[in-house]
């Protein structure tokens, strides 16, 4: 009796794989979450390293596809494997645990640290925590610079990044930001040719399309949603929820780029100071995990009715929400929307546009905020010297940048 291939080929990749447990992803995860630096690059060859070599969740081929339909995605790329891969082992109980086990660590360390800034005030002003902004300084750039090198290959989308860029530092807020994401979108779905993927088969995730649909409508119902209600209530942790929730579902190219986000949401209302702001995404380096947890940071230090360990649960949730929406939304179509040409052309024009962004988060407010001297500067110049071209660890880079304003304020 003749078979159908596709049918084959989706048995065998579902019989390379087994039903775990809740418990067991949890402990995989946390593992990690104590272990996983050197941000969402090195996370993901972590992950393949224990998920596909050591445990034999999945094989290479169904990780490969996994990490494509992560980067095409807005959000926390690495965190979206994660969850992925516990959708996959032990169901939705199991995309949970993969969250917790890997975001809480890190999230926990933030929220400390957000704690002895607020308690001890002389701390925000400290050498060494403006050590930790002039480290952000060289984070970013390095982010910068690598995105530019990968995303922006050639001249129309060096050209969109550049536009994006100037666009943003025109208009200094998150509709600035928006307007160039969706603005480098538009351009490159209509200019940017691109080679058509092949098809391809995919691993069963136990996600129906009906249910993919579902999660794909939310995410879109929660992105309009939120800010209406946030306008209407004028409620502060409405806004804030809204804030953070269209952070984590704009973000495209990496977790550095929630900054500009977060930023132009938090800082001009008040609810955190600029240079608390970048004293904790200078900490963020130096913990495992996701640099989402940023977001517990700042819910922590949050005005009330937000603000200690409620606001910092509430915002990480805010900002992890649509990246579990999109992921185990987009699950059951990702075959059909990778063999568009045009979301892939318009999907190279938001990548350019989101290193122009990020470059002018660069400028203001990173700089400005951080290099005030000859001496900050050539603090900031040499701990990016041993990112790019020391290939130092960032948690080395970090401390050494903290001790070093440390030293220059004595």
């Amino acid at each position: 009796m003749p078979t159908n291939p596709a049918q084959d080929s989706n048995r065998a990749a579902d019989a390379t794989t087994t039903r775990g447990t809740a418990p067991e992803v949890l402990r995989a995860f946390l593992k990690l979450g104590l272990t996983s630096f050197g941000g969402p690059i090195a996370h993901l060859g972590y992950f393949r390293a224990e998920f596909v070599e050591r445990r034999r969740w999945l094989d290479d081929k169904s990780y490969s596809d996994l990490v494509a339909l992560c980067q095409f995605l807005p959000g926390p790329a690495s965190s979206q494997v994660g969850m992925a891969l516990g959708l996959q082992r032990a169901g939705w109980l199991g995309a949970l645990a993969a969250w917790m086990g890997f975001t809480l660590p890190s999230a926990i360390a933030l929220v400390l640290f957000a704690f002895g800034i607020a308690r001890w005030s002389g701390v925000a002003d400290s050498g060494a925590v403006h050590g930790l902004k002039v480290a952000a300084v060289a984070v970013v750039a390095q982010a910068v610079w690598g995105m530019a090198r990968s995303l922006c290959p050639d001249r129309l989308r060096a050209g969109i990044a550049v536009v994006a860029a100037l666009l943003v530092l025109a208009v200094p807020s998150a509709v600035g930001q928006v307007a160039a994401i969706v603005l480098g979108g538009l351009v490159a779905r209509w200019t940017l040719q691109l080679n058509h993927l092949p098809p391809a088969q995919h691993l069963n995730y136990g996600v129906s399309r009906r249910v993919g649909a579902l999660l794909l409508a939310l995410f879109g119902v929660l992105l309009v949603l939120l800010p209406a209600l946030a306008a209407m209530t004028g409620s502060m942790a409405v806004s804030a929820v809204s804030v953070f929730y269209q952070a984590g579902a704009l973000v495209f190219g990496g977790g550095h780029v929630v900054l500009p986000l977060l930023q132009a949401g938090v800082v001009p209302p008040g609810w955190v100071g600029n240079d608390a702001f970048l004293a904790g995404y200078g900490a963020a380096q130096a913990v495992p995990g996701p640099l989402f947890t940023f977001a517990a940071y700042l819910g922590a230090l949050s005005p009330a009715p937000l603000g200690g360990w409620v606001g910092a649960l509430v915002l990480l949730l805010a900002i992890f929400a649509p990246a579990f929406l999109l992921v185990a939304g987009a699950l059951p179509f990702w075959e059909s929307l990778r063999q568009r040409d045009g979301v892939q052309s318009a999907m190279g024009g938001i990548n350019a546009a989101v290193v122009g962004v990020l470059a002018a988060a660069l400028y203001d407010p990173v700089w400005t905020s951080a290099i005030h001297s000859k001496a900050d500067f050539g603090l900031a110049l040499a701990a990016f010297g041993l990112l790019v071209y020391g290939r130092v660890s960032p948690v080395l880079v970090v401390a050494g940048a903290a001790l070093g304003g440390w030293i220059l304020a004595l």
